[in-house]
C-alpha cells in the first residue's frame, strides 16, 4: 500500500537508510552469463540521459541496473552491487523458490479425516481438519470476492455429503500444526499484524480476518475453521447428532482420508502474491516451503530454503529474514535482481504473475497512457522509506530488457513518477 508520509518520518526514513547501507555489507551479483559489450550509439546515450537524471533526484542510497536480455547487453548500471532494502522486491525470492520447488501445478490441500466409522449414513467417531498452509482456505463467498479460486469449507462439506455422510455423532477436531505457533513475521514481533494482511497459521480461515477490512483477527484461526466446517456441513444437510464439539489438535496416524479441498496451482498462487503484492500469501509460502522441504513451518525453516535454492539455482546470496521484504534485515542488490530475472524471462508462469504496467496489480495506476503501458511488467517494492520496482519492459526494438530500480530513504510518492519516467524510457530503448 502506497502512502503519503509526514515530514518528521521522511528525515527518519534517509537516517535509516544511511545505518542500512552501512550495515549492508558486500554485495555480490548474481552467477550470470558475462555481459556483451555496452552500446554507445544515440539510443544507449538517450537511455543513460534518461536514467542518469532519474537517479540524481532520488539520493545516494539507490542503485539500478538496466540490461538487454536479447543482446546480453548491459545497457546501465548504477551502484548495481551495492545492497539495499528490498521491500516486497523479496517475494520474487519466496515465489521463485516456491514455482520451483513446488513445481508449477504444486497445491496446498486441506483436508478431513476420520477416526470411526460411518453407520448407516451416520459417521460415529472424531473429524479431523487438517491444514496443510493453504492461504485461499475459507468460505466460497470471500473466495469469490478476492481469489475468484480456492479452497472453501462448502466443498469439503459438500464431498463429506456426496461420501454418503448424512449425518455427524461425535466431534470435530482442527489441526493447524503445520505451521509453529507465530502468527506474524520477524518484522511484528512474530505478533499478527494488519501490516501482515492476514494471520499465518497452518489451518487458517478467510486470512483469519474477523471483519471485512481485515483490522480484526480470530484469536484461534484453527479453531475458527473447524466451527465454519462445523456449520457448512448443517448447510450442506449434514444433521449434528448431540452436541458435536470443536477444539484443536492433531490428526492421529490412521486416521482416514474423507474428503480433500485443494488450493490453487502454484502458479496461479504466485500471481495472487505477485500481482497485488500480498504479504499474507509471501508469508505463509514461506511456511510451507519450510514445512515442507526444511525443518518445520517456521519463517526461519522456510528462509533457510529459500537462501539455500536462491544460492544453487540463481548463484547469489541475498540477505533474507521473512517472505514478504516487510522486514528491514532482508537486502538485495540492483545486479542480484537482474540476475533472477535472466534466468526466469522464458518462464511464462512467472512473467505472468508480475503486474502490468497501467493495467493490474501494483501497477495499474502505474505509466497509464505512456509508451510504456502494457509493455512493461514489474514488481514493487514499498516501505515507508523505500520504493523499488523491477522488471522486464519490452523495448521499441523489440529486445526484452530487464531492469531493476532499488530506491531508498526516499519517499515513495516522489519516487513513482520519477521510477515511470525511466521505465518509459526504457520502453522506448531502440538500440
Amino acid at each position: 500500500m502506497r502512502r503519503a508520509l509526514p515530514t518528521t518520518l521522511v528525515l527518519l526514513a534517509l537516517s535509516l537508510a544511511c545505518a542500512s547501507t552501512a550495515l549492508a555489507g558486500g554485495g555480490g551479483g548474481s552467477l550470470s552469463p558475462p555481459s556483451a559489450p555496452r552500446p554507445h550509439g544515440p539510443a544507449a546515450r538517450a537511455l543513460t540521459r534518461a536514467m542518469n537524471a532519474g537517479m540524481r533526484k532520488v539520493g545516494g542510497y539507490s542503485g539500478a541496473e538496466v540490461v538487454d536480455l536479447t543482446t546480453g547487453a548491459t545497457l546501465y548500471s548504477h551502484h548495481a552491487f551495492t545492497p539495499r532494502l528490498p521491500a516486497s522486491v523479496e517475494k520474487l525470492w519466496t515465489t521463485t523458490t516456491a514455482l520451483q520447488m513446488f513445481g508449477s501445478r504444486g497445491r496446498l490441500r486441506t483436508t478431513v479425516l476420520g477416526s470411526g466409522a460411518i453407520h448407516g449414513a451416520t459417521f460415529r467417531g472424531t473429524l479431523y481438519l487438517r491444514g496443510r498452509g493453504d492461504p485461499t482456505f475459507g468460505s466460497a463467498s470471500f473466495d469469490r470476492s478476492h481469489y475468484g479460486t480456492g479452497a472453501s469449507v462448502q466443498q469439503l462439506a459438500a464431498r463429506l455429503h456426496r461420501q454418503g455422510i448424512d449425518a455427524l455423532a461425535g466431534r470435530i477436531v482442527a489441526d493447524g500444526s503445520w505451521f509453529d505457533a507465530d502468527k506474524g513475521t520477524p518484522a511484528t514481533g512474530n505478533r499478527p499484524s494488519i501490516e501482515v494482511e492476514g494471520e499465518l497459521a497452518g489451518l487458517d480461515y478467510n486470512r483469519g480476518w474477523a471483519n471485512n477490512d481485515g483490522t480484526v483477527y480470530y484469536e484461534h484461526p484453527a479453531l475458527e475453521a473447524g466451527l465454519q466446517l462445523r456449520a457448512a456441513m448443517r448447510a450442506a444437510g449434514i444433521r449434528m447428532r448431540g452436541r458435536v464439539p470443536v477444539s484443536t489438535g492433531r490428526t492421529p496416524r490412521g486416521a482416514q482420508r474423507l474428503a480433500s479441498a485443494a488450493s490453487p496451482m502454484m502458479s496461479r498462487l504466485i500471481e495472487l502474491t505477485n500481482t497485488p503484492s500480498d504479504n499474507f500469501f509471501a508469508e505463509t509460502l514461506i511456511k510451507d516451503l519450510g514445512a515442507k522441504f526444511g525443518h518445520g513451518g517456521t519463517t526461519a525453516s522456510g528462509v533457510a530454503v529459500v537462501r539455500s535454492h536462491v544460492a544453487s539455482a540463481f548463484g547469489a546470496h541475498p540477505r533474507f529474514n521473512d517472505g514478504s521484504g516487510l522486514s528491514r534485515y532482508d537486502r538485495t542488490t540492483p545486479a542480484q535482481v537482474i540476475g533472477l530475472l535472466r534466468q526466469m524471462a522464458d518462464d511464462p508462469q512467472f512473467t505472468n504473475s508480475l503486474a502490468i504496467a497501467g493495467r493490474t496489480g501494483t501497477l495499474a495506476l502505474e505509466m497509464r497512457g505512456t509508451y510504456a503501458q502494457n509493455r512493461c511488467r514489474g514488481k514493487t517494492g514499498t516501505l515507508h522509506d523505500v520504493s523499488n520496482v523491477v522488471g522486464y519492459c519490452r523495448a521499441r526494438n523489440g529486445d526484452t530488457l530487464a531492469y531493476a530500480l532499488l530506491m531508498n530513504g526516499i519517499v515513495p510518492d516522489y519516487a513513482h513518477p520519477i521510477q515511470d519516467r525511466m521505465e518509459v524510457a526504457i520502453a522506448r530503448y531502440d538500440g
